[in-house]
């Protein structure tokens, strides 16, 4: 969500910051600009296009200079809009670009305009370009302190002055900014992605961090409890943040790529799993595991679904108690605080604003035993729990998340068993088969992808509907939800799932020759009611899409339609199951010639509230 990209060089910085945000696109966007210091004044080039006009566009307008910042903006405040688009000036003196949402900018707006400034756009970050203008008396370091001081909400920003040539002042709070180190030259982004063939030394600010870049050297200052800012040290990084992870290779979508790198994906997920131990979660975590009552889970969106799904692991397996909590609510109600609940974060960038609010006050509650599963090392969500595990999924460009998915409900399994152990709830000889069925989860997955051909039939039909309905039971439920969430995400199909026994309680309702209803059937215990379930479409006329485990004994026919899944996986039966509704929902999106990748409305990493 958002990206910015900033640069002070004494070269012409514009193509590495259209290359930047060209990184970045994958967070979704519905806007882009770029602006430098050129001939002593501020250039600006803004599109509501993508970021490949952007680029035709600067190079038409002859756009070049060493210092400048860049911008995809996915609109909070005003539409999307040429106007409204990023970077934003004051008086042609000061540009600012900015990911977050400032909360009190309806209060700054007015005194900003009661002292002469004129607003060109309906958005809450032009307030902080005007105000950082009122503060400047010559110094942007000191200006950007003293306005980040009046700000409440969530911020990443990036800023540089006409009357200061080769200077760019970075500060964040709540959103996330990285500072690139150079040879004689100094970067920001949202995301060491972006500088990717750039520089690999990377420093990741912290929250409250003001910085100041300038050729061959920067300074960075941190917001003390008291108001005042002072002097820090960060620690530089190597990272490689490698851009042929995000090729396409021969695949014609990223999401097609992702969802078939998910047998790679979940192997290097176990590359290192040599056995079960509280310790693959970090070092301490088996005297955490000893002590803790019950499991809370926080999550948005795919994770939460992914969240959903280990909670019928976490109470069948390690007999633990666990809740799963929509984080955009938890921290919004009353609760029940126990100082001996494991509170996990799921999470693929790591940067999600609810969810790392959401922890922060379940911490604020005396719930201090956290642990986060994501896919992003160096994430705030990484730094900020006490144990972690990362998931391999490599870089995922789709706003859809699939093998972040997959990847999530292996080391949510892997937790499973841990807690299990820890209980002495896991015997040796069910560790060694728990194991083994991981270790086979690679090959099984490659054998349902071969099932593409197949969903590429019912695509075609699917593509012709607005309205679907998705039913599972039990721990399949939850991939009944995911399954709608992708088909609704990309081809704007209405779809909306539940468990199979809800339907006698209003659901059936909906049920016509015009809705086509797809089923999670594994060979469970829940088998039998299922089929009734589907007893109970087919008596009111409605369209079935099965997807069922080879021994179930459902069958094709009039108004049913069957494909078989190549095994059984018990337990692990809904990283299978998950896979075939990707394909559903990627094929009927291509059908439906929607931008797969890009959906409308949504983005990738969601840094705001």
């Amino acid at each position: 969500m958002c990206g910015i990209v900033g640069a002070v060089s004494t070269k012409n910085i514009v193509p590495i910051l259209v290359e930047g945000l060209k990184r970045l696109e994958y967070r979704g966007y519905d806007s882009c600009g770029v602006a430098v210091h050129q001939g002593g004044a501020l250039r600006r080039t803004r599109s509501t296009s993508r970021v490949a006009e952007l680029d035709a566009l600067v190079a038409g307008d002859g756009v070049s200079g060493g210092t400048g910042i860049a911008h995809t903006r996915w609109a909070t405040h005003g539409a999307p809009a040429v106007h409204n688009a990023h970077p934003h000036f004051s008086r042609d003196r000061i540009a600012l670009v900015h990911n977050g949402i400032i909360e009190n900018h309806d209060e700054l707006r007015a005194e900003l305009q009661a002292k002469g400034y004129v607003f060109e756009s309906q958005t809450d970050t032009e307030v902080i370009a005007h105000l950082v203008d009122h503060l400047y008396d010559g110094d942007l370091f000191d200006a950007v302190q003293r306005a980040t001081l009046r700000l409440k909400g969530a911020y990443a920003i990036a800023v540089f002055c006409r009357d200061e040539p080769h200077r760019v002042v970075g500060a964040r709070e709540g959103s996330p900014l990285i500072m690139g180190v150079g040879q004689g030259e100094n970067y920001l982004a949202s995301d060491a992605m972006a500088l990717a063939g750039v520089t690999d030394q990377i420093v990741y600010l912290e929250e409250g961090d003001v910085v100041d870049l300038q050729l061959g050297k920067h300074w960075i200052v941190s917001r003390q409890k008291d108001g005042r800012y002072q002097r820090v040290q960060r620690e530089v990084r190597t990272v490689q943040a490698h851009s042929g992870a995000a090729e396409l290779g021969p695949y014609r979508h990223y999401m097609q790529k992702e969802i078939f790198e998910q047998p790679r994906a979940i192997a290097d997920t176990l590359d290192a799993v040599e056995g079960i131990s509280p310790e693959l979660f970090g070092d301490g975590a088996f005297k955490v595991f000893k002590q803790v009552e019950q499991v809370l889970i926080l999550a948005c969106g795919t994770s939460y679904y992914a969240g959903s799904t280990a909670k019928y692991w976490l109470e069948s397996i390690a007999g633990i108690p666990c809740n799963v909590e929509i984080a955009s609510e938890y921290r919004y109600r009353d609760s029940v605080p126990n100082p001996k609940t494991l509170v996990v974060t799921i999470s693929q960038s790591g940067e999600t604003a609810d969810t790392i609010a959401a922890l922060k006050h379940a911490r604020s509650l005396d719930m201090l035993h956290t642990l986060t599963i994501c896919n992003v090392g160096t994430s705030a969500m990484v730094r900020e729990c006490a144990h972690h595990f990362l998931t391999r999924a490599g870089v995922e460009i789709g706003v859809a998340s699939t093998k972040a998915f997959t990847t999530q409900l292996v080391a949510l399994f892997l937790l499973t068993l841990a807690l299990a152990q820890t209980r002495k709830r896991l015997t040796d000889a069910q560790e060694a088969a728990h194991l083994k069925a991981l270790r086979h989860l690679p090959v099984a997955v490659q054998a349902v992808l071969a099932l593409e051909p197949q969903v590429i039939a019912w695509a075609e039909e699917f593509a012709r509907k607005e309205n679907a309905l998705f039913l599972g039971r039990g721990m399949h439920y939850p991939i009944a939800l995911e399954g709608a969430l992708k088909l609704k995400e990309i081809s704007y199909i209405h779809a909306e799932a539940y468990p199979a026994g809800e339907l006698k309680h209003g659901p059936l309702a909906l049920v016509t020759s015009a809705m086509p209803v797809v089923t999670v059937a594994p060979n469970d215990t829940l088998l039998e009611k299922l089929k009734s379930n589907l007893q109970e479409v087919r008596a009111r006329g409605g369209e079935l899409f099965v997807f069922a485990d080879s021994d179930t004994h459902i069958d094709s026919g009039p108004g049913i339609r069957v494909i078989r899944m190549p095994e059984h996986y018990g337990a692990l039966s809904p990283i299978l199951h998950v896979v075939p509704l990707q394909l559903l929902a990627y094929h009927t999106a291509v059908a439906r010639g929607t931008d797969v990748d890009k959906p409308r409305n949504l983005a990738k990493s969601v840094t705001v509230e």
